[in-house]
Parts: C-alpha cells; structure tokens; sequence
C-alpha cells in the first residue's frame, strides 16, 4: 500500500522551518488534511545551519508583529509538545562606531517605540560590561533590545513538525515534487515520483529550491542562494546568557554557543551559488571554504573582540541561504495562479520570521485574506523580469550585504539596474537626471545642475540633491515643472459589461459621462483599500485604469480576481503603449496652450476632464488631474511621439519658466497637500473614513460596491479612533521619513506613515495614524500637544485633519 494518499485538502512543499511552521499553524486552524512533502529530511537545506538569532523588530509595524509572534510561539513550544527548541532570551547590543550608524540605531530606537519594542540606548563602557569581552575603544554607543535572543533552528522546526503531527497534519520525507497539477488558471494538486496527490491549495516553501516549484506551475519566485559564512571558534568559557552582539560596521555578528563563539557575516560582494542549478542529492551540504573571502571579516572580529587572537577557530562553515532582490521574503497568493502559495526567500531571517510568517499565511489560505497588511512582503510586489537568472545573479551580490550596510533613507540599488526604461530616458539623463529604480523601472528622482555629477552621497541629513529637489518644487508651485509619469501602469477595460463591473469594484461612481477622470478606491469586504488609483472614462464601453508602477501587478490581480465570470469585457495592459508627461503649475494651462488649438481654459476643460487633443507633432489624451495640488495636465502620448512631444514642451518660451522635477519633488509636493500614498498611508486594513477620503466614496449610487456595507458599519460610529492626520514640525532643522512615534500631551499615539521634507512650506511634514480610545476628530487633534520623536528625541509639531497647503484646492481647480 503506497504510503502516499491520493488526495489532501492542503499539500506543503518543502520541510524547512518555513513550511513546519506553515503546517503547525494549519493545524491550530483546525486543518487536519493536511500533507507536508519533504524531498530529503527535514531542516536537511538551509534551516539546519542557520546561525538561529531571534529579534522583536524587524522594518516595518507588521513586520515586527509577526517577528513578535515567532518570539512568542518559541517560549511555549517545548511545554506544548515536549520538543526543547534552545530559545534563550538574552537580548541583543547593536554597537555604533561611526555618527552615522549612531544616528541610524537611535532613529531604529524611536522607531521600536512606536512598534511597542523595547529597546535602551546605553553607553559603551554599559556595553562592555554586558559583553565584557567588547573592544569599545571606537564605539560610540549601543542599543540594547532586551527580548532578542537565539534559537536552536532545527530543533525548533522539529518541534513545529510535531506539534503540526499532534494536530493532524502528515509529514513525508523523501517525496520529492517534481510537478504541479494546474487546471483552469489554479493549483490542483502535485506530481511526485510516488504518484500524483489532488489538493485544493498548493503550498510553495521549498527554500532555495522555491525558485524551481514555481517554474513548474508557471509562478515567478524571484530568487537566488548565496553562500553565507560563519566561524565557531574553540571554547572561551562564555556564560550562556551572553547577549547577540551586532557589529554592522564591520558587516558581523556575534552569539555565544556552547560556551564558544559564532561570529557570522553579512558582507559586501556576496558569493552567489547555484545559478547552474542545485545538486540532486543536496542535503544537509556544506559548500567549499573561502577563506579569502571571509579575512576581512575576521580582522574586523580581532579587533572588536581581541581575544580571538588567541583563541582557535574549531569550525569555519559555509552554507547556502536564498536572498531576493529587494531583501524581503515572498508571502502570499501567486497573482498568476489561484490556490498557489508562496512563502520564500527569507534572506537570512528566516528562523526569526517563521513563526509570524507560518501564522499569516495559514490565516490567508483559511481566511482568504492576509490578517493584516502584509504589502512589505507581497509576493504581488515582484516583477517578471525579476525572476530572469542573470538578474538574480547580479542583484543577489549586493543584496546580503545590504542587511548590516547603512540603511540609507533614498538609498538605491546598484546592480542589476538599466533594465526598465521609459521613452524619454535618454533624454532625462542629457538633462543630468539621477535615477531611482521602482519595479525595475528607471525613473529621475532629481536632476542635477550643471557642474554637479547626479550621484546620491547619502546621509540621515540634507542628502547633495535637497536643493536640487527644492527648486524643483518652488518651480512647480510657482511656475511650472514637467514630470516623466510614464511608469504608470495603464490598463484598459473594454466591453458591454465593462461599467457594470467597475462600479462593483470602485467605491466611487463609473456612470460618467465619457472622457471624465475618477479618483476612486478598491475596496475589500472589510472596507480596507486594496488600490488607490484613477479611472478615466474613454467611451461608453471602455475605461483606463491609471495606477502606480510598484503596485501594477497587484492592481492587475485584484482586478481580474474581481470580475464576475460571466462579463463580455476584455482587460489589456497598455503600460508600455503610452509615456505620460505631467505638465503642473500655474504656468501649465498657457505653456500648453502655446502648443495646442484646443481650449484650455477653466469652462471649457474643467477639472477632472480627459479628451483627446493635438499637441506640437502628436495626437495625445490630455487628462486635468494633478497629485502635486497645483493646476496641471497629464499627457499620455504614444510612444514613438514621446521624445518629440518633450521636446516640443522643452522648447517653449523660457517666459513660462519650464523646469524638469523628479520624484523627490512629487513627494515634497504631494505631502504638502496631504495626498496619500498607497503601500505607507492607506493599506488594506485602513478605510477611506478613517484615511479622509471618503468624499471619494459614492455612497448612493445604485451600484452596490465591494466594501460599502462594512463602510455603512463604520459611518454609523459618532468618532472614528483612528484617523490620518497631517503633521508640520515647529522646527525647520530635524527630517522625518516614517515610522516616527507621534505624541499627544506626553502619550503615544500613533506613528507617522510616511513623510518628507515640505519644500514649500519650510518644514518635515508627515502623514500618521493618530489612534484613542474616545475617538479622534477634529477637536481631539486641535485640543492636543504635538511631539514627533526623531532619534530619541521629541520635537513638538503642528497637527491637522485638512491639509495645510491649499485646503480648499482652489489652485489646482483654477
């Protein structure tokens, strides 16, 4: 009898504690038919040598709270079923030995405020006492995180694989997957040596092998091992409650284990491994010493801890762990295969983020939904062309080392780039445009006067292009400047059905009349926003769906998902059919109309107008629709006419006072005006109420729409206690980015969402939640003391549900 059943509801890929962890929380769920495949023995790839440091802050507030659930499931683990895990709660010391790493641990410091971390700033020689074998002789200061600690990896992997088998689940090693059953656009079931196994959900936790299982089904899963490096040194009688000690400046960190010392890296110019494939027989490998690759590292260790000089080095390991291009593992629902799940590409944190990761992931596939906003780690967030071998190669080098490098506000990738370009491009670059990249995409961020190179020399202070950025905005709230949008994804939504169907997706009215711009939601069940972005009616049966380049494929799926099965319509995507060109600024409505017969004036094309017109060589769509808040056009130009259009723009009359902005201006400008962005500001578990946008909710139209019954729910509440409030600071000096606690009369209340630097109006302005017990409005925000704290620092602030620019829009509506 073939031990290998014929049918499970949910089939894992994959053994690792990714997928033990996957299992387990299945389980709790009440999921019994549940099958774990495992090709080798379980840990037998990354999982087993993994250095096992546990942390309770990771980037972001989600982030943390699924790091915070790992920390928690591993204290009971062994209670609950009889399997030690090695969790030892020492705490962790990331020391500084530069100002700017200094500057970075303190804002990190703030930062685990706001997520409710506990985290102490303490002095060097405190630092010494606690790891009393430290050099501090150019430490500047530490933080001290009292619940980080360390855990056995495999043994707490084997304790989710058990209690996963106290639950019901079935677990098979040596069963490898070497196909995936599709039909219909979804996962059905596995192809294994032993037979084929019907499933209603397929699970993706292969590790590094994830890339492989997804080719199978015909999913991307952008990512590449790369060798990672550790010494164990003899022993030098260490107490066991010796704290993890973090050096990034020197790319190490430091655990006690068994009485020696690991001393693991995280260096620049990583070895990829395994482009050419994994070996067949893998398991529990190790791969070739590199000595010459670690000595750096080692130096930097004898000087922090000077007693390894006389101390052996009993083990030097090298093992592979998978990294993706953006340092953030893949979680979710593949977006081109329904029932496929990933959960990927953990970059090194994997132990640490598997009990959190394990938990959202069986909630999505039980619940249908992610519980909470999980956008860092989307696998939607990812582009096909990321999945291409030689771009994984390249961008796998830089990418490990990045994880103890500065993390840098702006800081840019710097392999792997060149690969998304718009039409205008070359000329942007002629113009001394420096260039950011957003899914793949090349996009001027700021442009660079003459004589100055366009290259960021980073800093938590004014970066080398703030004053380029600022006479960007000056040129756009006073004059005019001109933006490359073209990265906008447009998609086009033609058919009989094509109103009908949007008006259940979007919270705002469809019924148009044709060539009218909507700002509108997408809306879940729950009322959360799913996307942010613009439908332009073209014709009685077709729309153009306007949205951001980072979240096209996101938008794409949720989208598609939504549509009903029977609708006569057609969604194509035109994104690279059409380069977009924003015109915005006082000046716009004469530079344009220098160049066009059409009338521009306020009666004949209001705002949110959208109409076909001749302008300089070409037939374009000109849509009246602005996110800077100043009057402008958007063009959407063909893409053979792209080049002749800008230059036609760049030739007129100097009068107007014409100026290229990047995106660093749009920020500047958007913010001032307290226009949200999607992904910081608004996420699927924040309404258009509590976010103020519900002016672009249509509450009466006759088309019920997805969300409105949980946003009727809300409407009823007399004050919402949740609200985004815009914040200005008193004082010109300090800059904000996200993430910073907001104080109200001395108490936590919130934490911004996004911010930058107000060019306009002088000062950091933010965008934060604002969360009480007894409600938030206006007069709870007008009624209160304001502080913002920066590195440890509070610095009081001006606090507003209206945005301080322009509340009325009155500019952008002339």
């Amino acid at each position: 009898m073939s031990r290998l059943p014929t049918q499970a509801e949910i089939v894992i890929i994959g053994g690792g504690i990714i997928g033990c962890s996957v299992a387990y929380h299945l389980a709790k769920l009440g999921k019994k038919d549940v099958l774990l495949l495992e090709r080798k023995k379980l840990t037998c790839g990354t999982t087993w040598h993994a250095a096992g440091l546990v942390r309770t802050m990771l980037y972001s507030g989600n982030l943390t709270r699924l790091a915070r659930h790992s920390i928690e499931l591993y204290t009971r683990l062994e209670k609950e079923t009889g399997q030690a895990t090695g969790l030892k709660q020492n705490g962790s010391i990331s020391i500084a030995t530069n100002p700017e790493r200094w500057d970075e641990l303190r804002r990190g410091a703030s930062m685990a405020k706001a997520f409710g971390v506990e985290a102490e700033e303490i002095s060097a020689r405190k630092a010494q006492a606690m790891w009393p074998l430290l050099n501090i002789d150019d430490v500047v200061g530490a933080i001290f995180f009292p619940r980080d600690g360390q855990t056995n990896p495999a043994d707490t992997a084997m304790a989710l694989a058990k209690g996963a088998r106290m639950g019901g689940v079935t677990i098979l090693e040596d069963c490898k997957v070497a196909g995936i059953l599709t039909k219909d656009g979804r996962a059905i079931g596995v192809r294994t040596a032993e037979g084929e196994v019907k499933a209603e959900v397929v699970v993706n936790c292969a590790g590094m092998w994830a890339r492989d299982i997804g080719l199978m089904a015909g999913v991307d899963v952008p990512l590449h091992a790369a060798e990672h490096f550790y010494i164990v040194t003899e022993p030098m009688e260490l107490p066991p409650n010796l704290p993890v000690m973090r050096d990034m400046d020197s790319c190490a960190y430091y655990k006690e284990d068994a009485g020696k010392l690991l001393v693991g890296a995280f260096e620049p110019n990583a070895k990829p491994w395994g482009t050419d494939g994994i070996p067949e027989d893998f398991s529990f490998d190790e791969l070739a010493e590199d000595f010459e690759h670690f000595q750096p590292i080692l130096e930097g260790a004898l000087h922090r801890v000077p007693k390894l000089a006389e101390t052996g080095i009993r083990k030097f390991f090298n093992g592979p762990e998978s990294f993706t291009p953006d340092q953030r593992y893949l979680l979710g629902e593949a977006p081109g295969l329904k029932n496929f799940y990933v959960a990927a590409g953990f970059n090194s944190i994997g132990i640490q983020s598997a009990g959190g990761a394990g938990m959202a992931l069986a909630e999505w596939i039980v619940g249908g939904h992610p519980p909470f906003d999980l956008w860092d780690v989307d696998i939607r967030r990812m582009q096909p062309h990321q999945n291409r071998k030689t771009y994984l190669r390249g961008r796998v080098s830089e990418a490990l080392g990045l994880l103890y490098a500065m993390h840098w506000p702006y800081r840019q990738f710097q392999t792997a780039r060149g690969i998304r370009l718009t039409p205008l491009y070359m000329r942007l670059k002629e113009h001394g445009a420096c260039f950011g990249e957003v899914a793949g995409w090349e996009r001027a961020n700021w442009f660079a006067p003459a004589g100055v190179a366009p290259k960021y020399e980073y800093s938590f202070g004014r970066q080398n292009w703030f004053s380029c950025a600022g006479a960007e905005v000056k040129a756009t709230r006073e004059k005019v400047g001109l933006f490359d949008q073209s990265t906008f994804a447009k998609f086009i939504v033609r058919g009989t059905d094509a109103e009908r169907e949007l008006q259940r997706i979007s919270a705002a009215d469809m019924a148009v009349e044709p060539e009218h711009a909507v700002y509108t939601q997408w809306l879940n069940e729950r009322g959360g926003i799913e996307a942010d972005l613009t439908v332009t009616r073209l014709t009685d049966d077709a729309y153009m769906v306007i949205t951001a380049a980072a979240t096209a494929l996101r938008d794409l799926h949720w989208l598609k998902r939504n549509i009903a099965g029977d609708a006569k319509l057609t969604i194509d995507d035109v994104t690279n059919a059409y380069a977009v060109l924003g015109v915005m600024g006082p000046n716009s409505r004469s530079l344009l109309q220098s160049l066009t017969d059409v009338d521009l004036a306020n009666q004949s094309f209001p705002f949110g107008r959208s109409r076909e017109i001749t302008l300089g060589p070409a037939r374009l769509r000109a849509t009246r629709i602005s996110y800077m808040g100043e009057l402008g056009w958007e063009l959407y130009v063909p893409s053979e006419f792209a080049v002749a259009v800008f230059d036609a723009l760049m030739a007129a009359d100097e009068s107007y006072g014409l100026r290229l902005c990047g995106m660093h201006a749009m920020d500047s400008l958007r913010i001032e005006k307290a226009y949200r962005h999607w992904g910081h500001d608004i996420t699927d578990e924040d309404t258009p109420l509590e976010a103020g946008l519900g002016f672009a909710v249509a509450f009466d139209k006759k088309a019920p729409f997805i969300g409105r019954d949980a946003l009727l729910r809300q409407k009823q509440v007399k004050k919402l206690n949740k609200r985004l409030v815009q914040f200005a600071l008193d004082d010109p000096g300090p800059l904000l980015y996200h993430n910073e606690p907001i104080y109200r009369d001395g108490a936590l209340v919130g934490r911004t969402s996004s911010a930058s630097y107000g060019h306009y109006l002088g000062r950091a302005i933010a965008l934060g939640y604002v969360h009480h017990e007894t409600g938030v409005d206006a007069d709870f925000v007008a009624g209160g003391r304001w502080e913002i704290e920066v590195g440890l620092k509070r610095f009081p602030a001006r606090a507003s549900l209206r945005p301080m620019y322009d509340p009325t829009s009155a500019r952008m509506k002339a």
